[in-house]
């Protein structure tokens, strides 16, 4: 059977989604769990670890970047399942969620198992993904127990400059100059949201919304743009980085625990496996601007940022 996992994580003490050998990662913790839950390839002389169940993630996220709502599956035995509820008097898929919180440590915890609908691929038949980026630029708005959760900037943002800076990254658009590029790889994506607004505590939260994120590209496009909201570059910026489709010095990558990612939608069950389909096919190269010009950045201030 395949399992829906839905997932939360405290991303500070990870070095990210992905298994890496030697490193802490959420993916090695849950899969790991996994085996030890459902007694999979696990004997009694096996080391603690050994064994893994496989899983796919919605997205991955980069190391101390946050999760609220990532999206698993997983394809098991289903006999294995029934098997690991013992003498629980809730239903297996229940008693597997309450086994895994017991097994996983405390920065990793499962929302929800329910079994997968047929088609479903927590990766493919995604349509889009939602993020928040929180930063802090008050002092009243600062807050100690939020420190690895939000940034906190040294000069105050104009959440109105904000907006009007991510008008023109909207749309399906080639975002190569924020993303890290990686070989075989498009950086074309679909931004269905960039908003900014002012929470009632004073932070300043973006929420950002894609059919998909290429590497880094959230934190990128924060990045570029804290700098428009302090001030420091004009409203057009962002725009000319975007048609320049080189990365560029001059645009920081915002720090990665200010980044959580909170949503993940899929279409109806009749629809996964369509979506699915259509998301493996790779995306079209989008042509180059026209007519081609000059290198677009204009150097206004100085090229060193903070993040």
């Amino acid at each position: 059977m395949r399992l829906r996992i839905d997932l939360a994580y405290d991303g500070t003490d990870f070095r990210g989604w992905a298994t890496q050998p030697g490193l802490r990662t959420v993916q090695h913790e849950v899969e790991t769990a996994l085996a030890v839950a459902l007694r999979v390839g696990v004997r009694d002389d096996d080391p603690p670890g050994s064994a893994r169940v496989p899983v796919v993630c919605a997205g991955r996220t980069d190391a101390g970047v946050h999760a609220r709502g990532q999206v698993l599956h997983a394809d098991v035995d289903e006999q294995a399942v029934t098997v690991s509820a013992g003498r629980s008097p809730a239903p297996p898929l229940e008693a597997l969620v309450r086994r895994l919180n017991g097994i996983l440590p405390p920065d990793v915890v499962v929302r929800r198992v329910s079994r997968a609908p047929e088609g479903f691929d927590a990766r493919f038949s995604a349509t889009w993904r939602r993020y928040t980026y929180r930063v802090a630029d008050r002092a009243e708005s600062l807050d100690p127990l939020a420190r690895h959760h939000v940034l906190v900037w040294p000069r105050p943002l104009d959440v109105g400059l904000l907006a009007a800076g991510s008008a023109a990254l909207v749309g399906h658009h080639d975002f190569a100059a924020f993303c890290k590029r990686r070989e075989g790889a498009t950086t074309v994506r679909t931004l269905l949201d960039l908003d900014w607004r002012r929470t009632p505590t004073g932070l300043v939260e973006a929420s950002v919304r894609a059919d998909a994120f290429c590497h880094s590209m959230v934190r990128a496009l924060v990045g570029c743009l804290l700098t428009v909201g302090e001030g420091r570059r004009p409203v057009e910026w962002p725009a000319q980085v975007l048609l320049s489709r080189e990365r560029q010095p001059q645009v920081a990558v915002a720090h990665a625990h200010g980044l959580t990612l909170e949503e993940v939608a899929y279409p109806g069950d009749d629809e996964l496996a369509e979506r699915a389909d259509q998301t493996r096919a790779r995306r079209a190269a989008l042509p180059e601007p026209h007519p081609r010009e000059p290198h677009p950045i204009k150097h206004r201030h100085s090229p060193e940022e903070t993040a």
